[in-house]
């Protein structure tokens, strides 16, 4: 320790001094005058950043007349410093503040957070401060978290383990995180989560589950967590909500459940809830409109079903909400709404009923608030029936959209611009007949046919059949055939997990109104010509896990609706091409997991609706110019995990929609110039991770711009890599895992990172000196390079000059000061 000039009888007890806490960078945490007794304990919170084995120091300036560093000159004067251990200043009260930081981490004492992203690590660090509040985790490989993970970091508020590949949370392995506020398990493997799992987190507010692979949940699950605000489960695979699944959330007023297979919710699924405000169900397969589950959140204000197939909605389905103001039923299958549909919804102020199916709709009767109504995308008729529509919009002052689809003398014309006497009704005059004869009858709901018609056949032996839901399960009997024989109405039939060598003809017969079929995990090796016969409402066609190696139009052409086909693990060695162009309709083709070996033209003849197309975990060393051409509209290509060894430029051409590339865990190496250029308008997304890159033109990006959004590039070979200063409105760029080599070469890629608001996540790997340095901050390894200066200069004009007068005084005054002051140093 250095020794006080002077010698000991020289330390002025009884003046005032200026106490800076000091890590190993040199960045003073707190400078404020005081004395040493009361300012030492208030500093236990201070430094600015600990790197692996750094300590901290203490500097104590004699304020007698001292220059202090940043502050003003007081009458001339010595000053004194005073270095000291921190440690034996303080002794074992301060060892927890600052104790060793983890190797493969960073640590920011002063605002107590811990990163350790994208790091591989197979376990959570045991050497993480105790006073951390957040720690990051991000793209590790943890797989399990064992109980008690977190039990000595006690301090925690938000927990981030996205992206690090966890399969299972034991029970208790969160307990001691009383002070938890938000928890992130987004985009890894769960597929359940166990009773306990969540214990211990009393004061969670948000919890995220986004992306993972959940089926189930089992009530109790969630019971812990009374505090909580926001759940996210999207995207997730669960095809079901059981009783009381939310007991517990009495605070919860966001529930996220949209992207799903959701086809069934308990009556009792959503109580519990008695805070919930917004509930998010878009993009499931429920097949009638859930009311009485719906109507357990009695609080809810927001609703969202979008994007689901049901196709008719009445006052029958129980919709009992006095609170709701905004309702989404928006890219449906509605065919029909009655009258009275939300005539238990008072306070209904919005309803969007956007991309559906409706020709006609009546006045609606209840929600006497409503004041919107969206219908754009209906094929509406206006022709006389719908006069008693625009006289209720006029008349109850409700805003509305939506164009005619007919007749063919007001097709275009936007709805609220018609005045009920364009409508033209008997007695009107000439053309009334023409228009009356072909104007739709308003379709009748499914239960009022089934009742003209008869009743519904019973349901096969070993099968359930649920006439509330309409939903028909056989799921796991052994069957050995396709049975007959189910309800006219079935919306729903789930046949998974049997044993169905082919789907013969006409294998379903009666079923009309059925619009989502499963038939994974049956060991199909064929559908016959027909057997889809009769489908005409189908909209969803699970196919997965089969022995399927192709499929004939001849099999598809009952299904002229169908939209999603699902083929993923199967035996294709190409995309069957022939059969999709009796397809019309495919919105979302699923092909990931085959043996797919090359993209021709022709494979995709026909599809020009369709907008995602799934190739991933193929083997397909070749994407043909033109293969991709005929789906114009195409906005998603997942073409991850197979053998390409370039990127597919010329394909590309002629998809002015794309929106999301995945190409990552190929083996491209490289990428030239222009690489995306055909698609660089409207790209938004672009995957390149994993991919064993190892250069990167400098013109690979041109044409990608400012709608590119987020930009993968981890995890590849990359020593170098251009500026990408055209990327101006990227919100993600990720460049972790490369071994960048940090030298004068990279000088515009710091800078440009420098200019971004963003975590990039790049380190230096090389050369020694410059390893594990954060490359945006790496200033220190550039300032020797050609042009740094000239740059920062221009920059900042006169900061030259600034930095060279503040070195000069710097070095001045430790010269006076004798022992001088041994920033960084490390004890």
């Amino acid at each position: 320790m250095a020794s006080w000039p002077g010698g000991r009888d020289a330390f002025p007890c009884s003046s005032s001094y200026r106490v800076i806490w000091q890590d190993a960078v040199g960045g003073p945490a707190n400078s404020n005058p005081t004395s040493i007794r009361a300012l030492l304990p208030a500093g236990a919170e201070g430094g600015s950043r600990q790197h692996p084995d750094a300590g901290l120091s203490l500097v104590l300036h004699f304020e007698a007349g001292l220059v202090v560093r940043g502050g003003m000159e007081g009458p001339p004067s010595i000053p004194l410093f005073l270095l000291l251990p921190l440690p034996l200043l303080l002794g074992p009260a301060w060892h927890a503040a600052a104790q060793r930081c983890p190797q493969t981490c960073i640590c920011d004492n002063s605002r107590r957070h811990v990163s350790c992203r994208h790091q591989n690590l197979s376990e959570v660090p045991n050497a993480i401060p105790e006073l951390t509040q957040r720690l990051d985790l991000r793209g590790n490989a943890l797989k399990v978290i064992p109980p008690a993970t977190f039990q000595d970091l006690p301090y925690l508020t938000h927990l981030d383990l996205r992206h690090c590949q966890v399969e299972l949370v034991a029970e208790g392995a969160f307990r001691g995180l009383g002070r938890l506020l938000l928890l992130n398990l987004a985009s890894n493997r769960l597929s359940v989560l166990p009773q306990e799992a969540l214990d211990g987190l009393g004061s969670l507010q948000r919890l995220e589950l986004e992306g993972n692979m959940l089926e189930e949940l089992r009530p109790g699950t969630f019971g812990a967590l009374g505090a909580l605000a926001t759940l996210n489960l999207a995207h997730n695979a669960l095809v079901y909500l059981p009783a009381m699944a939310f007991q517990g959330l009495l605070r919860t007023r966001w529930l996220q459940l949209s992207h799903n297979a959701l086809s069934v919710l308990a009556p009792e699924a959503l109580a519990g809830l008695p805070a919930l405000r917004r509930l998010s169900l878009h993009h499931n397969e429920l097949q009638a409109l859930p009311g009485p589950a719906l109507s357990q959140a009695r609080s809810l204000a927001r609703l969202e079903l979008g994007h689901n197939p049901f196709t008719y909605a009445g006052e029958e389905d129980g919709l009992t909400l006095p609170g709701l103001r905004e309702l989404m039923l928006d890219h449906g299958a509605l065919q029909a709404l009655e009258p009275r549909a939300f005539a238990h919804c008072p306070r209904l102020h919005t309803l969007d009923l956007r991309g559906n199916q409706l020709d006609t709709l009546l006045p609606l009767q209840g929600p006497g608030q409503l004041r919107r109504l969206w219908l754009q995308g209906n094929p509406l008729w206006c022709g006389c029936q719908a006069r008693p529509l625009l006289e209720w919009l006029v008349r109850a002052r409700v805003r509305s959209d939506g164009e005619c689809r007919e007749p063919q003398r007001l097709r275009g014309e936007a709805l609220d611009g018609l005045r009920p006497s364009d409508l033209r009704c008997p007695g009107d005059g000439a053309g009334e007949e023409e228009e009356e004869t072909a104007a739709p009858l308003p379709r009748a709901p499914a239960g009022a046919r089934e009742e003209e018609e008869g009743a519904a056949q019973p349901c096969p032996r070993a099968c359930a059949c649920v006439s509330e839901s309409r939903h028909s399960s056989c799921e796991s009997q052994g069957l050995r055939a396709v049975p007959r024989g189910f309800p006219n109405d079935t919306r729903l039939l789930d046949l998974r997990h049997n044993h169905f060598p082919s789907v013969p003809r006409a294998a379903f017969p009666g079923l009309g109104q059925l619009v989502s079929l499963h038939l994974q995990h049956c060991g199909i090796a064929e559908l016959e010509a027909g057997a889809l016969a009769g489908l005409g409402s189908l909209l969803y066609l699970y196919l997965s896990d089969n022995q399927l190696s192709g499929l004939s139009a001849a099999a598809l052409k009952g299904a002229p609706r169908l939209s999603y086909l699902y083929l993923e693990r199967n035996r294709f060695l190409q995309v069957p091409g022939s059969a999709l162009h009796v397809l019309p309709s495919l919105f979302s083709l699923h092909l990931q997991d085959n043996a797919v070996d090359h993209l021709a033209p022709g494979d995709l003849a026909g599809v020009q609706a369709l907008r995602w197309l799934y190739l991933s975990g193929n083997r397909i060393t070749q994407v043909s110019p033109g293969a991709l051409g005929p789906a114009q509209e195409l906005e998603k290509l997942h073409l991850d995990r197979n053998q390409l060894q370039e990127v597919p430029t010329g394909a590309l051409a002629g998809l002015p929609a794309l929106l999301e590339l995945q190409l990552s865990g190929n083996r491209l190496r490289a990428l030239r110039d222009g690489a995306f250029q055909p698609v660089g308008r409207s790209l938004q997304h672009l995957f390149l991770n994993s991919s064993g890159l190892e250069q990167i033109s400098p013109g690979a990006f041109l044409g990608l711009g400012p709608q590119l959004q987020s930009l993968h590039l981890q995890k590849n070979q990359l020593q170098a890599l251009p500026a990408l200063p055209g990327l101006s409105q990227l919100e993600l760029v990720d460049l972790s895992g490369n071994p960048f080599h940090c030298d004068c070469q990279l000088l515009p890629l710091h800078r440009w990172l420098t200019g971004l608001n963003l975590r990039v996540g790049a380190t230096c790997a090389s050369p020694p000196r410059a390893r594990g340095q954060r490359l945006k901050a790496a200033a220190a390894v550039f300032e020797a390079c050609p042009g740094w200066a000239a740059r920062k200069a221009k920059r900042t004009p006169g900061a030259r000059r600034t930095r060279v007068q503040g070195r000069r005084q710097r070095d001045e005054v430790g010269h006076e000061a004798g022992a001088g002051t041994l920033v960084g140093h490390r004890f």
